[in-house]
């Protein structure tokens, strides 16, 4: 049985624009980023306005409740071609009233000095990639800013848009508690409006997963180390009123990032962009897709009338319901128990919820299923017991 065609709507219907370039690739970085000598703005202007007009051709009318800006370093785009982008997407589909529209920026100075220029383009919000407030952990990520760029970066932006987030990384190399602890204090006496806080994650295909395997990747915490530094991180954010509403990220109510609560309500997105993947429910039926990663081959397939996804596969039922257990158990609200029903009966074993429920990891509320801040730091082992066969 395929979705009910209103399913998305539960969530709503997000434009994710892909920029695949960066000035250098960031020693953890397993995004599909590169590094290019030269770039034709003009030529990939024309790509994204060309891709926005096909999906409205497959979507029809919607309402459109976002547009984030990723990557990559979508800070060295022109503005001109964010605003294009944006017209576009205005021109195919109806923007909500308080529609998003996300970049994510470097906090280098000679991108945050185009900040107002984005602001002029449409931009409504923006992400900067502050990662750490140390100079030398600042070094040892690849980052290209020092810690002062960072701060005045994100004073800078507070100064133009009207909502503002940046990110973090902890449980790096040889940081001590204590020195989070003081990171995240400083952090927070910037009084954000959002904070993203990700804990260090070692992915096998980056320069770090190389050095890893190597045992050339020394000072990485211990698991009660980072378990405390996840411990802490909550604890000082409830302090500033900035709950945890999604695992790694932190908002006053109000302020929580809509772009990606369509992903993690699990609504419809759109993905445009070498390698972007999108959620797209068409005459009904929901389905995965997945745009070719080189962005050579992606602005050579669109430009030539092609369609650049390498995948566009219908997702049976059951996996539906999967994908919304996944990224709903993510967020402090957790997930709808009838909607899990509709998607697919009998998703969950109960045998199992009833276990998890008696070990403190999983609690029900009415209609909602929720991880307890315990569950959020096992979940994903919880996951995979939950979606077993």
């Amino acid at each position: 049985m395929p979705a009910l065609p209103e399913d998305w709507q539960e969530a709503g219907f997000g434009l994710y624009v892909h920029w695949p370039f960066c000035q250098a690739k960031c020693p953890y970085c397993d995004f599909n980023s590169h590094v290019a000598g030269s770039i034709d703005h003009h030529r990939w202007t024309g790509a994204y306005r060309r891709e926005i007009a096909r999906l409205r051709e497959l979507t029809g009318p919607r309402v459109l409740s976002s547009i984030f800006f990723g990557g990559g370093t979508p800070s060295m785009m022109q503005a001109e071609t964010v605003q294009a982008v944006i017209e576009a997407a205005h021109e195919a589909w109806d923007l909500a009233n308080d529609c998003e529209i996300s970049l994510e920026a470097n906090p280098t100075s000679a991108e945050a000095a185009r900040f107002h220029e984005y602001a002029a383009a449409g931009v409504n919000r923006v992400s900067v990639g502050v990662q750490a407030l140390n100079d030398n952990d600042l070094r040892r990520l690849g980052r290209m800013h020092d810690a002062t760029e960072a701060l005045n970066a994100v004073e800078t932006a507070r100064d133009i848009f009207p909502r503002v987030s940046f990110d973090l990384i902890y449980a790096r190399q040889d940081q001590t508690l204590s020195a989070w602890k003081d990171e995240l204090e400083t952090a927070l006496d910037l009084e954000p409006d959002h904070l993203s806080l990700y804990q260090l994650t070692i992915e096998p295909q980056t320069a770090f997963g190389s050095l890893a395997r190597a045992g050339k990747l020394h000072g990485l915490p211990d698991e009660d180390l980072a378990a405390d530094m996840y411990d802490l991180t909550q604890e000082l954010c409830d302090k500033a009123g900035l709950p945890c509403y999604e695992i790694s990220n932190h908002a006053p109510e109000g302020q929580q990032s809509i772009h990606n609560l369509i992903y993690w309500r699990y609504g419809d997105y759109a993905g445009i962009g070498p390698g972007a993947h999108g959620r797209l429910t068409l005459s009904g039926q929901r389905h995965a897709t997945e745009a070719c990663r080189n962005p050579g081959a992606w602005l050579e397939a669109v430009e030539g009338g092609h369609t650049p996804e390498v995948s566009v596969q219908p997702i049976p039922p059951v996996d539906q319901a999967r994908e919304y257990l996944m990224m709903g158990l993510r967020l402090s609200e957790g997930v709808s128990l009838s909607r899990m029903d509709k998607l697919s009966r009998n998703s969950l074993r109960s045998e199992k919820l009833d276990m998890f429920q008696g070990m403190g990891l999983l609690m029900q509320v009415d209609d909602r299923l929720q991880a307890t801040p315990r569950g959020r730091i096992v979940l994903n082992a919880v996951l995979r017991e939950l979606m077993e066969d």
